[in-house]
């Protein structure tokens, strides 16, 4: 039943007592004063149906404990301490100095009723109510938009864990269904958990077992699809078709009708990775960091670092991009922002549905990439000017400059590009002293390095000119 906290004050009563200390104006001083207007019993009322039973820990204090966790980024066990130890949350929740807490559980078991309520997001509505109410966020135009990885706290399944947990399950969900499995599943123990004993470094052994274990799913779901069931049993019955499939291909020579299959030797879409939790995906944010879980999208207003929205999605789909579900963050902000985001925010179809919403998109561009592999013709310079062997010099009348030297026109481009040919240049360009003579020659085979459409290593008189290519 729900519980509630009565209306007089403790003898001990922290904000009777020390309540001078906490900073006035202090997100402690605001909950101690509104508490009870941010979070009535009324709002809770759903979470704890029944009129009997042990009472929970009072909404009010569940609330701004909920809160003060979220602000100080606390883990449940530090968070109850701070509630046990620290004056300050003592009297934003309204409890005595002598106080002594509740369990680190009490906070996951409110968590896990809130998000499998109607309303998961009740708490975080109470309080962007009060912005709007104080108007903390007025005058502010600007939204920075990011994700986020969230680890799932369970081990990846392999291929074999999955069927056989998912048999499991079948087993265990639908009514009925032992006396079938046993009759038509005998590829395992069912009853035991973990893997068959076989000889896992042969091939053929492996490729047995599957084949074995893949007919056992679809023999136990052609028995139980026509049958009528509640929801969590036609959950965990197709569950179990989509483990069956997921991962599985026939085997070379097979027509898929005579049960012989092999594990595929790819990854399947949006492919379900453990039994345990199916919404929890592979993900990666770089190359090089991968991580098992779910994505948190959050849109903030950069100045005062509050959130304005947030919405936790499984980690790949189509709908579960970046820039698919920064749109619906931002879909209750007023007209005329400016939106922040990384690259991951760029996509076309996102900036033109902000500008069409009456944003102002500024969006990190991507990395730049060559247009072409390193080391092809293209990326190679192919002028480069080299001095050329000293000519013979011949004695000038006295007063008269020496003769300029020749400068041969510069190469041909492959044929393969064929651009116009370079106008020859005058002599008087070779003329310096400190040349004696001039002549063009290609680059030596190589990456070469290019700098705003320039040729890094072409220093001579015409290093300003455009790139031939």
């Amino acid at each position: 039943m729900l519980g509630a906290s009565g209306s007089d004050r403790e003898v001990l009563d922290a904000r009777a007592l020390v309540g001078h200390l906490v900073a006035p104006g202090s997100v402690f001083a605001f909950l101690a004063d509104h508490r009870r207007l941010l979070f009535p019993a009324e709002m809770f009322a759903d979470l704890f149906p029944a009129s009997t039973g042990r009472p929970s820990l009072a909404p009010e204090i569940a609330g701004a404990v909920l809160v003060l966790q979220a602000l100080e980024r606390l883990s449940d066990r530090d968070t109850v301490a701070a509630v046990r130890c620290d004056i300050r949350w003592k009297v934003a929740c309204g409890l005595p100095l002598d106080d002594e807490g509740f369990h680190p559980t009490v906070l996951t078991y409110w968590r896990r009723r809130l998000a499998r309520s109607d309303r998961p997001n009740r708490i975080f509505g109470a309080v962007r109510q009060v912005i709007s109410q104080t108007g903390a966020l007025a005058g502010k135009t600007r939204r920075a938009v990011d994700s986020l990885v969230l680890d799932d706290a369970v081990a990846t399944q392999d291929t074999v864990t999955q069927l056989i947990a998912a048999v499991r399950r079948v087993i265990r969900e639908v009514p009925g269904t032992a006396a079938v499995a046993a009759s038509a599943c005998q590829a395992h123990d069912y009853t035991d958990p973990g893997k068959p004993m076989i000889a896992w470094d042969d091939q053929a052994a492996r490729d047995a077992l599957v084949s074995a274990l893949v007919e056992d799913a679809r023999r136990l779901v052609t028995a139980l699809t026509a049958a009528d069931h509640n929801e969590t049993a036609a959950q965990a019955v197709a569950l179990l078709a989509l483990v069956a499939g997921q991962d599985v291909e026939p085997a070379p020579g097979s027509d898929s009708t005579d049960g012989r299959w092999r594990i595929a030797r790819k990854v399947a879409a949006d492919r379900v990775i453990l039994t345990v939790d199916p919404e929890a995906r592979h993900v990666h944010k770089t190359v090089s960091q991968r991580q098992d879980g779910y994505k948190g999208h959050v849109a903030i207003e950069p100045g005062t670092g509050l959130f304005t929205a947030g919405r936790l999605t499984p980690a790949t789909g189509a709908g579960n991009t970046e820039a698919v579900v920064a749109l619906g963050l931002l879909a209750e902000e007023p007209v005329g922002l400016t939106v922040l985001g990384d690259t991951a925010y760029g996509t076309g179809d996102a900036r033109a549905a902000l500008t069409a919403a009456g944003h102002t998109p500024i969006i990190k561009p991507a990395p730049l990439r060559p247009a072409v592999a390193a080391g092809s013709p293209s990326t190679t310079s192919r002028w480069t000017r080299t001095p050329a062997p000293s000519p013979a010099r011949t004695r000038s009348p006295a007063g008269s400059p020496p003769p300029a030297p020749p400068c041969s026109a510069w190469p041909a481009a492959p044929a393969r590009y064929a651009p116009a040919a370079p106008p020859a240049r005058p002599a008087a360009s070779c003329t310096s002293t400190a040349m004696t003579g001039c002549y063009a020659t290609p680059a030596p085979t190589g990456p070469a390095t290019i700098h705003s459409g320039r040729i890094a290593g072409n220093t001579g008189p015409w290093s300003n000119d455009p790139s031939p290519g």
